[in-house]
């Protein structure tokens, strides 16, 4: 019998759009296991504390299957990526690709991951062309601005977008 294939989606997830959950549910026909890890990097400054983010996903995957909720799991994480997937006992990172620019630094990425630890895979998801713009920085920045983000994000994302810029 084969064993347990687990796949890890790193990023910071803030916060998650349509793009991060076509990915999510892209790559649940890849691995057994999916270990969602939204990361914790002060020096971005995320519009949502940590715990907002897990939410928020928690919220997002409510919607799936059972069967599809019971193999994914959210586990924050700091420090190197390659660290958590072992920690995780992962054999796969999986990156979604926006754009050209994405690819280079992701390659970067993998290739360092790679040295460090030969035996974890890193997959590459293209984006849909329904959602390779979205970018969760340009997201924020038309909330921020009293833009309208629904098609971009969940309709939970989107209340907690307004609520969040309604305080400003």
């Amino acid at each position: 019998m084969a064993a347990e294939r687990t796949g890890v989606y790193p990023g910071t997830f803030d916060p998650i759009t349509s793009g991060h959950m076509e990915v999510v549910r892209r790559s649940l026909r890849l691995v057994d296991r999916l270990v969602i890890g939204p990361h914790i990097n002060v020096g971005k400054g995320p519009l949502f504390s940590l715990e907002e983010r897990i939410d928020i996903i928690n919220e997002d995957i409510a919607d799936f299957p059972q069967a599809d909720r019971d193999r994914i799991t959210v586990v924050p994480f700091e420090g190197l990526l390659i660290h958590f997937a072992r920690d995780v006992n992962a054999s796969v990172i999986i990156r979604g690709l926006r754009a050209v620019s994405d690819f280079e630094y992701e390659i970067q990425m993998a290739n360092m991951n790679a040295r460090m630890e030969p035996a974890i895979e890193t997959i590459f998801l293209m984006a849909s062309d329904r959602h390779q713009f979205i970018a969760s920085s340009l997201v924020k920045d038309i909330a921020r601005l009293g833009g309208d983000t629904s098609q971009f994000v969940s309709k939970r994302v989107f209340e907690r977008l307004k609520a969040k810029f309604s305080k400003a």
